[in-house]
């Protein structure tokens, strides 16, 4: 499965860095791909093992918004 979160507030590597730990940290997330000019994060996981509120959490936890 894929999801595309709308993250608000990363404005440079270091943020895509932490957001980008944030969610590979989660059990069942196989990968991600953050567009810093996008502002989006694209997560390919397995259904099942992680949901999407698990992925929001783990970005807000970082200090982002999801949108």
């Amino acid at each position: 499965m894929e999801k595309t979160l709308k993250v608000e507030g990363m404005t440079c590597n270091h943020c895509k860095s932490a957001v980008t730990s944030a969610l590979k940290e989660l059990n069942g997330v196989q990968d991600v791909d953050v567009n810093l000019e996008r502002g989006e994060a694209s997560v390919v996981y397995e259904e099942g093992k992680v949901t999407e509120s698990d992925m929001k959490n783990a970005v807000e936890e970082q200090g982002y918004d999801v949108k």
